[in-house]
């Protein structure tokens, strides 16, 4: 406990889903509510530095439209009608209808589904724990990693990396494919802290000119799903100019003679033809590269959200390994490290309850499954009931004609635990109104760092809000599921896992509230050998035996190629959809969360597509005009505008605002498409392929 100016300030973490998973201090003034909130400096990933959106978690907390009562529909679905109702009532309509669900068409007919709201292990996962004990339809959550990680767990065989806060002991930062300025602030502070000590230059690939390719000393700047052709041509200038680590690779890895003559070809000028990339720009980045080998290379999510995610980021993987940079303090790779910390959520989730036979639902093809599509439900029962706790999948999933579509079905009950009148509560039957992360206890991982985190208490919920943990428990009670978890409290879920995973316990990570579970230097940069069987890193991997979770092999995994290079399988612009759209993060909003607050809503404005200026003036479109934008999957109507720091072609809609945010009411998803990524499913949310008119040239009607 702190004390700021006589204000009592306690730790905490923040829940949201971003790899910086960041240690808070919080200001507690009294009358139950919060004041500033500030990083923790004790946490050094952390190191006092957070965003803007989360220094100001008092507005959300405390925002006037909070839910805080639970809410049952009267008008047509989708009418906005509620009225208030008790929580016993409120529960009993829920299990009735489960139940309902169950006796009609089986247990697999409710669809428990949930993401990344909250990052807490017990008020996250817990659904599972409901989920297997009463055999409903299991939920493969490929909204956000799998193509990422998969790329990723091809080359180095585990989900780890390099402690990130080793990029301060640098002599070169690459950040790939990441806006780290908006969604992940700690990066760009440990990478300006090599900058400033070490004189390391940031190197920066990103599709468009934003906060974080301004800061490098050498944006690259590349189309939309082209960063495999980047990194090979990249690999072919360090083995011409023989600036490999020639002893390294002998060692540590399988390169071979066949995967250097494969890369002899793809040279620069072979893929400035596809990347955009000038040549002379990728020479100079090798050069940069091969006489710093000390590089450490910060691995994003968003160029993985391409339909050749996976091998883009198995490419982009293989130059710090190419280099040798792994053996360096401050070198070789990061991406996540949730595969690290082994705590058992055995209690958690109710593993012992578990059954493979279960069907698992696509979260990505939520709307196929809610539409009816027979392979999309695994040729099983419609789906009649869901829980949806902690996403807003209304406005944030794929082919939002489809989702829309399927949460209008008159014979689906909905029940949505939420902070606020979300798209997703809006269709809902019932609403349920949340606690907040300040107002219960849960423990917390950093998958963009080393530390495991206690968010404890620090205020009480307003009105009758409720957590996850306790909507959980009291559905089992009612509906007849049995585990020892439903009768423990948070605290006593987060000491089981701290004690059964040889973390210590709640008590010890109270003292300091974070533990940090830095590997020891050999392991973190495989020096004791990759996560493959022979200890050795795949320049050539078998995209069908990557050691992660899995519902099967998706998408085109056949035609994948077997060493690194460009995969032509994206949504390519053609004559009729000329334009590639990427749907970037915001600064001041975090998937959906945060569009409801004040300050994030007033620097945001309304939503706008970023063209080209010369795209613009082709079209006839002026600065601020609105531009109906679409494709096969829907339309969307938006204001433009001109901006320089993209490619010809490309366009961006940072952001997902609130679908009444637009024109229309229909947000940036309606473009975006639900097809799975090969070879471990995904979403492609940055590979679409769209037309552009100007409104004013619509045909009426």
């Amino acid at each position: 406990m702190n004390v700021h100016a006589g204000t009592i300030s306690r730790p905490s973490v923040c829940p949201h889903d971003c790899p910086s998973a960041c240690s808070l201090e919080v200001e507690l003034p009294g009358n139950n509510r919060i004041g500033r909130v500030r990083g923790l400096a004790a946490q050094t990933y952390t190191d006092g530095v957070i965003c803007a959106k989360v220094a100001r978690y008092a507005e959300r907390i405390h925002h006037p439209e909070r839910l805080t009562e639970p809410l049952l529909r009267v008008g047509p679905k989708g009418s906005g009608q509620f009225r208030p109702i008790g929580w016993d009532e409120a529960l009993d309509r829920a299990a009735e209808a489960f139940l309902a669900a169950e006796a009609e068409s089986g247990s697999e007919a409710v669809w428990p589904y949930y993401y990344a709201g909250t990052m807490g292990l017990v008020m996250r996962d817990g659904i599972h724990r409901l989920r297997h004990a009463k055999r409903y339809s299991g939920m493969f959550d490929t909204i956000c990693t799998n193509p990422a990680w998969t790329g990723y767990v091809a080359g180095t065989g585990r989900l780890a990396g390099v402690d990130p806060r080793e990029m301060a002991k640098s002599d070169c930062v690459v950040i790939w494919g990441t806006n780290a300025v908006h969604t992940q602030v700690n990066v760009m502070h440990h990478a300006i802290k090599a900058r400033k000590a070490r004189g390391a230059p940031i190197i920066a690939v990103d599709v468009y000119m934003n906060d974080t390719m301004k800061q490098a000393d050498m944006p690259l700047l590349v189309r939309p799903g082209t960063d495999a052709a980047l990194a090979c041509a990249i690999l072919h200038v360090l083995l011409r100019k023989d600036l490999a680590d020639r002893a390294y690779l002998a060692k540590y890895t399988d390169f071979s003679s066949e995967i250097e003559a494969h890369l002899a070809s793809r040279t620069p000028d072979w893929a400035e033809a596809i990347c955009g990339v000038p040549a002379g720009e990728i020479e100079a980045a090798a050069r940069l590269l091969g006489a710093r080998p000390r590089a450490f290379f910060r691995l994003g999510y968003g160029f993985a959200r391409q339909r050749n995610g996976a091998v883009a980021m198995h490419a982009a993987l293989c130059i710090p390994t190419l280099l040798g940079a792994w053996q360096h303090e401050g070198g070789g790779a990061f991406h996540s490290n949730s595969g690290t910390y082994g705590i058992s959520k055995r209690m958690i989730e109710g593993l012992d309850l578990f059954d493979p036979a279960v069907r698992m639902l696509d979260q990505s093809r939520i709307g196929a499954v809610l539409t009816g599509d027979p392979a999309a439900l695994k040729h099983g029962p419609p789906v009649k009931a869901m829980l949806i706790q902690n996403t807003n999948p209304a406005n944030v999933a794929p082919d939002q004609a489809k989702v829309r579509a399927g949460f209008l079905r008159e014979d689906l009950f909905t029940v949505v635990h939420e902070h606020f009148m979300t798209d997703t509560a809006l269709l809902a039957d019932l609403v349920l109104p949340a606690t907040m992360f300040l107002e219960h206890d849960d423990l917390y991982q950093g998958g963009g760092h080393t530390h495991l985190m206690l968010g404890p208490k620090l205020v009480e919920p307003p009105g009758q809000c409720r957590s996850n943990h306790e909507v959980i428990c009291d559905l089992a009670r009612r509906l007849g599921a049995e585990h020892p978890g439903f009768a423990m409290s948070p605290r006593a879920h987060i000491d089981w896992a701290l004690t059964q995973s040889g973390r210590g316990s709640l008590a010890e990570i109270e003292r300091e509230g974070f533990l940090d579970t830095d590997p020891p230097f050999a392991r973190a940069h495989f020096l004791e050998g990759f996560g493959h069987r022979d200890g050795r890193f795949r320049f050539a991997p078998d995209w069908t035996r990557v050691p992660l979770k899995s519902d099967g092999l998706m998408g085109p995994w056949q035609d994948m190629p077997r060493l690194p290079d460009h995969w032509a399988a994206i949504e390519a612009a053609t004559p009729d959809l000329p334009f590639r759209l990427v749907t970037a993060p915001a600064r001041s909003f975090l998937n959906s969360t945060f569009s409801e607050t004040p300050g994030s809503r007033k620097r945001e404005g309304a939503p706008r597509l970023l063209i080209h200026p010369e795209d613009a003036a082709a079209l006839g479109l002026a600065p601020g005009e609105t531009a109906r934008v679409s494709n096969a999957r829907g339309a969307v109507e938006i204001a433009v505008e001109p901006f320089a720091g993209l490619r010809r072609g490309v366009v961006v809609a940072e952001g997902i605002h609130p679908n009444g945010a637009h024109r229309r009411g229909e947000g940036i998803n309606m473009l975006t498409g639900a097809d799975p990524v090969a070879p471990r499913g995904g979403a492609a949310f940055h590979d679409n392929a769209v037309a552009i008119r100007r409104l004013a040239d619509q045909p009426s009607g």
